[in-house]
């Protein structure tokens, strides 16, 4: 009898063990994807802040023409002052809604900026202008890899608090799934930016 009391205490007292274990790695393993998907946001801001700056040395451009209208510009820095002014948090969908929003009526208002040059053939010669001519492409794709990082990063992160059995230690951690980064509306046409230097 003492025998079977022992042997039922062991066998009692290594399941509590592996369940501790398991519940130990799968937390660790919830916590780690976590980081990457904030590591992976981080990505998409530092490119975002790029693109802002390549806009920022255009707009400084600009801004010295005495002679350009203001009421574009005006649009611009008031767009790039709200994009860089939205702070993502990214368990929550609205401000990563209202970050996307930001970001793209900067590039809309990017957009109607550049198109306005062909009145203004002197500043499409500036040597700001070409720079920005040559980076803005690379950025826009870096940008876009980024994003797609960010979401795979978030499905691994969704999937591992999804799936059974982590999502029992998902719940008790209060671990809840990630918004997606989506496509823009009208985001399947390419951003209308000509450069029609002569």
């Amino acid at each position: 009898m003492k025998g079977t009391r022992n042997v039922v205490l062991l066998s009692i007292a290594a399941l509590v063990l592996i369940l501790f274990v398991w519940g130990c790695n799968g937390c660790n393993s919830i916590k780690a994807a976590d980081q990457n998907v904030k590591k992976k946001w981080s990505d998409v801001e530092t490119n975002y802040q790029r693109r802002t700056d390549l806009y920022s040395s255009v707009i400084k451009t600009v801004e010295a023409s005495a002679n350009f209208e203001k009421s574009t510009l005006t649009q611009v820095v008031e767009a790039r002052a709200k994009a860089t002014s939205i702070n993502v948090d990214i368990n929550d969908p609205k401000t990563l809604e209202a970050f996307q929003q930001a970001q793209g009526n900067l590039q809309s208002s990017f957009s109607r900026l550049i198109a306005s040059f062909e009145a203004y053939p002197d500043l499409k010669t500036t040597k700001s202008f070409q720079d920005f001519q040559t980076q803005i492409e690379g950025t826009e794709n870096r940008i876009n890899v980024a994003r797609q990082d960010f979401n795979k990063s978030v499905e691994n992160y969704n999937l591992k608090i999804v799936k059974f059995p982590t999502s029992v230690l998902a719940g008790m951690i209060g671990a809840k799934e990630k918004p997606y980064y989506k496509s823009d509306p009208g985001s399947e046409k390419n951003p209308d930016i000509k450069f029609d230097i002569k």
